[in-house]
């Protein structure tokens, strides 16, 4: 039986969500990645808010130093409302390339997961 890469994402994504959830104390930070661009939130699921956004439209460079970029943003508005603390939620995709720079971004900026 063969799965698309969308259904496989898709369970391992439900897999990481059964464990991983936000808190207004430390929030999720939440990466979507497609072809183009890639995003990151950070959100409180207990209220469902989005604290923060950042996407790589507004950055320059390679994908991985576009990733890296929103990394940083990332980091900085979450800061900037008081967020230190965040718990990673790769959304299904491998911790590699550029999720794995965004990661690396955020943490070089002072976030910490």
């Amino acid at each position: 039986m063969a799965f698309s890469k969308d259904s496989r994402r898709r369970k391992i994504r439900k897999r990481i969500r059964a464990t991983v959830s936000g808190s207004s104390q430390t929030p999720r930070l939440a990466v979507f990645r497609s072809n183009k661009e890639i995003y990151a939130q950070v959100i409180d699921d207990i209220t469902g808010n989005t604290l923060a956004s950042a996407s790589s439209k507004d950055v320059e460079g390679t994908k991985i130093d576009q990733a890296t970029q929103v990394g940083k943003l990332i980091s900085e508005k979450s800061q900037a409302a008081g967020i230190s603390n965040v718990v990673f939620d790769r959304g299904g995709y491998l911790y590699h390339g550029r999720v794995k720079a965004l990661a690396e971004g955020a943490r070089e900026s002072g976030l910490k997961f």
